[in-house]
């Protein structure tokens, strides 16, 4: 099947956008998931503009808000696969309390999240995950605020299926993001990517020196915890939990039995409409 549009992505030569969208294309492909059961909904940012590059039902909304929007699609509608794409800057500045929401309701979403550590879109700002030391357009003498770590968070908030990726791995950034698909529940994927133009800090070969892959799934929060924080000379990749708990829809009788397209008793909302002409 395919999953392009007749829209070439304009991201720069060697974004870690590309390695993210090879793979969701597989692993669409790969599950044989048709177009017409893909909700995609998209942030502001680089990674937003592959609501042009990817088909499926898209959703191009307002900033740091794909999130709340995902959880609407979800409940209106139990059988499509909900994804989120969004980045750093997206989903952890104006959109971090709708990924703790998220993540401690578990609503059934798949959030891909592209971890460029700087808005790349806005040419260069710092964002949540920037390094300290890390130099831009807004902190010219390095950022002095401490790193968000989306992995981390993730795990506190209550997120019950929680992966770090690569951009520069499609194979290995394909499972995982068809473990997400499949599991039942929230589901984050931290994908870091270099930003081959404003970040010149994080690039494929810095990641690639510092990775080390997980043996196996944490058994404590603790332990997830400790592994997923970043060292210097180490970054973790891997899933570091995987837990099932019911889902938000199924907490709600009238949401566990049928999606809200299904409901009953559809209003005739005529005279209120015609009332606000």
């Amino acid at each position: 099947m395919d999953y392009n549009t007749s829209h070439f992505p304009t991201w720069c030569p060697g974004c870690g956008d590309f390695g993210i969208w090879a793979s969701l294309k597989a692993a669409f492909a790969k599950l044989s998931l048709p177009t017409h059961k893909l909700a995609l909904v998209y942030g502001i940012g680089c990674s937003g503009n592959m609501s042009s590059f990817l088909k499926g039902y898209g959703f191009h909304g307002l900033h740091g808000r794909a999130i709340p929007a995902a959880a609407g699609i979800k409940m209106a509608n139990h059988t499509l696969h909900v994804i989120v794409i969004g980045g750093d800057g997206d989903l952890l500045g104006e959109g971090l309390n709708h990924l703790v929401t998220a993540a401690r309701a578990n609503f059934h979403l798949t959030v891909i999240l592209h971890n460029n550590q700087v808005y790349g879109l806005t040419t260069g700002q710092s964002s949540p995950t920037s390094l300290p030391g890390s130099k831009g357009k807004i902190t010219p003498k390095g950022v002095i605020d401490l790193p968000l770590n989306p992995v981390s968070l993730a795990l506190i908030s209550g997120a019950t299926n929680v992966i770090r990726s690569f951009a520069g791995d499609i194979p290995q950034l394909t499972k995982d993001i068809i473990t997400s698909l499949n599991h039942p529940g929230f589901s984050l994927i931290d994908v870091l990517q270099p930003c081959v133009t404003f970040n010149k800090l994080n690039t494929y070969s810095w990641f690639r020196q510092r990775f080390k892959r997980l043996d196996s799934v944490p058994v404590t929060l603790s332990e997830s915890l400790a592994k997923a924080e970043w060292a210097d000379d180490s970054i973790y990749l891997g899933q570091f939990t995987k837990r099932i708990r019911p889902v938000f829809t199924d907490q709600y009788a009238f949401l566990k039995q049928k999606s809200l397209i299904q409901a009953d008793n559809p209003r005739d909302l005529t005279k209120i409409l015609e009332s606000l002409k």
